[in-house]
C-alpha cells in the first residue's frame, strides 16, 4: 500500500484525478488549488457546474485553513470528526479553486486510515462521489473502476467502503440546515446545536 499511496500523492501533486476510497463511498479526487484538475473532475464525472466539491482533510487543523469554523461548528466536528459528516463552513482568507461559486465550502475529516495516510501526504483534497453524475456512487475500487469507464488511471483500493454518503450540515446558517441525512441522523446532530431540516442537497 506505501508504493500506491506515493502514486496517488504524485499524482495528485502532478494535477492529475485520483479514485480515493474513503469511510463513507469513493470518491474522485485533486489538488484543491489547481483550478485545471478541478475542472477535470467536472467533466470525468459529467457534474453539472452548479455543485460544489467537497473539501477532504486530516485534520481539523487543515480544515480551519481554508473555512471559518463557528463555535456550533466546532462542537460538531468535535464530536463527529473523524467520521461521516460534513460540515458547511464560510470560506476563509486562503483561496483555493473550490468552491467555484458561492462563499462557502463543505468540509470533512473522513474516518478512513488509507485516506488519512494518502491526506497527510497531500494536504486537503477537492473530492466528490467516484460516478457518472446521477449514478450509484461506487462502494469499491472495481466499482469506481467500472463508473468511470478507464477516466481515472489512478485508483487506490482501500477496501470496501460503507456505502452511505455523509450527512450534511450548513453551519453557515442560523440555526444551522441539514441539507442530506445520512449515516449520522439529525436526532444525533441535535444535543450538538439547534439544527432546522431542509434534505437540498444532491448527492451526485
Amino acid at each position: 500500500m506505501i508504493d500506491a499511496l506515493d502514486e496517488a500523492a504524485a499524482a495528485v501533486r502532478a494535477g492529475e484525478v485520483v479514485v480515493i476510497p474513503t469511510d463513507t463511498v469513493y470518491g474522485l479526487a485533486c489538488d484543491p488549488s489547481s483550478a485545471v484538475a478541478v475542472e477535470r473532475i467536472y467533466v470525468i464525472k459529467e457534474r453539472p457546474a452548479g455543485l460544489e466539491l467537497t473539501l477532504l482533510a486530516a485534520s481539523l487543523a487543515d480544515v480551519e485553513a481554508a473555512v471559518e469554523l463557528d463555535d456550533t461548528a466546532r462542537r460538531l466536528a468535535a464530536r463527529f470528526w473523524p467520521g461521516p459528516l460534513s460540515i458547511v463552513a464560510p470560506v476563509g482568507r486562503r483561496r483555493l479553486a473550490i468552491p467555484r461559486g458561492g462563499s462557502t465550502l463543505s468540509t470533512r475529516v473522513p474516518n478512513h486510515t488509507v485516506l488519512l495516510d494518502l491526506l497527510s501526504r497531500t494536504g486537503p483534497l477537492a473530492t466528490t462521489s467516484a460516478n457518472r453524475h446521477g449514478a450509484p456512487a461506487a462502494i469499491d475500487a472495481d466499482g469506481a473502476r467500472a463508473a468511470l469507464g478507464g477516466a481515472v488511471v489512478i485508483v487506490l483500493d482501500g477496501g470496501p467502503a460503507a456505502g452511505l454518503a455523509s450527512t450534511i450540515i450548513d453551519c453557515s446558517r442560523t440555526p444551522p440546515e441539514v441539507l442530506r441525512e445520512g449515516p449520522i441522523s439529525t436526532a444525533d446532530l441535535v444535543p450538538s446545536a439547534p439544527i432546522q431540516t431542509t434534505m437540498r442537497y444532491d448527492a451526485g
